[in-house]
């Protein structure tokens, strides 16, 4: 929004209007006259009292929009009777707002804004996906639930085109080039949009095979006899928290029988029965379902971060994002459901 140097609505004094018209205390103008002729005015007149409301002249307004002085001042002219109210003072070295210019300036920019914002998004809805949508995402959330989706979704829209960039280290939307960044955990940037699509829930879990060979913990503290397979990524290991039922989260060490900075590695020892696991739903939500892992100390509520966890889609803070990502974002909240298809039931 252009933000105009003179007086904003909240520092203007209420004007008192003559000719039956006042601007009441809901601020917005009144009267029986303007009642009748306010559908005479057009969006081309609001445009022209605005740029001159701006420029505080009708010549450099006229030469702007490739027409004449004359025109513009009596398209201003037919306003004001319109409204009943002077809006401007003219001299011969400026064309100066009045109270009245001033009040109707707030009203006229945002009717024009609005109706900005309804055409950009009627002409989005007609229009068809086209260009390249570069998507970031972390490595095992990207190879198990966004790549196998990526074929079904250049068939809906066969003009996409696709760059998927996969971390597991934090990227940066204002550095790192992406339109779409997959973030899970708690989100910190404000001045990103953010889809949320659900939240994640952790499963402490082992193989049957592991169980069956060294029995299953009681409590969170018994973790240290058991063999513990632990992600560490560019922050470090993974810290084991867990909550029983109305208690503090409280931290675990755990020695890690095996560390690595690649989630599939883990998952693939605890599937072999190599050692237990603190990984989400999305990660060990069908390997629980087919029962190849078995969840441990439920009652705990284990996770690796306190804080709120969201999986969401975050991209620039635009009023209007490009119907490609809009495209994107709604094909991958109807295929993830709700509620979301990994999740244990």
């Amino acid at each position: 929004m252009t933000t105009s140097p003179l007086r904003t609505e909240a520092q203007q004094p209420k004007a008192t209007f003559n000719i039956k018209k006042r601007y009441n205390a809901g601020n917005t103008f009144a009267g029986s006259a303007l009642m009748n002729d306010t559908g005479s005015i057009t969006l081309r007149a609001l445009r022209f009292f605005v740029a001159v409301y701006d420029k505080q002249s009708f010549s450099a307004v006229a030469r702007r929009e490739g027409v004449s002085a004359s025109m513009i001042s009596r398209t201003v002219i037919q306003l004001e009777n319109v409204l009943g109210q002077q809006l401007f003072y003219r001299n011969t070295r400026a064309v100066i707002p009045t109270e009245a210019g001033h009040l109707f300036m707030v009203h006229a920019r945002a009717m024009l804004e609005n109706m900005h914002s309804a055409q950009t998004e009627l002409q989005n809805r007609a229009a068809v996906p086209a260009g390249l949508v570069r998507i970031n995402a972390p490595v095992f959330f990207g190879q198990h639930h966004i790549a196998p989706w990526l074929s079904d979704l250049v068939a809906r829209y066969p003009q996409l085109q696709i760059e998927l960039n996969q971390t597991d280290d934090y990227i940066d939307p204002h550095r790192d080039a992406a339109d779409l960044i997959f973030r899970i955990g708690t989100l910190t940037d404000s001045s990103f949009h953010a889809r949320i699509l659900g939240t994640q829930r952790y499963y402490l879990a082992a193989s049957p095979d592991y169980v069956a060979k060294h029995g299953v913990p009681q409590t969170p503290a018994e973790l240290n006899q058991h063999r513990c397979l632990v992600y560490s990524g560019s922050s470090g290991p993974n810290r084991w928290l867990f909550n029983a039922e109305g208690s503090e989260w409280v931290h675990y060490p755990v020695a890690a029988h095996l560390s690595s900075n690649n989630a599939e590695t883990l998952l693939t020892a605890a599937l072999g029965g190599m050692g237990i696991v603190l990984f989400p739903d999305w990660m060990v939500g069908s390997c629980l379902r087919q029962g190849t892992l078995v969840e441990l100390l439920a009652d705990y509520h284990p996770t690796i971060n306190a804080g709120p966890q969201h999986i969401a889609v975050i991209y620039p803070n635009t009023r209007h994002p490009p119907l490609t990502v809009r495209a994107v974002i709604d094909y991958f909240v109807e295929v993830y459901g709700t509620p979301l298809y990994w999740q244990v039931t």
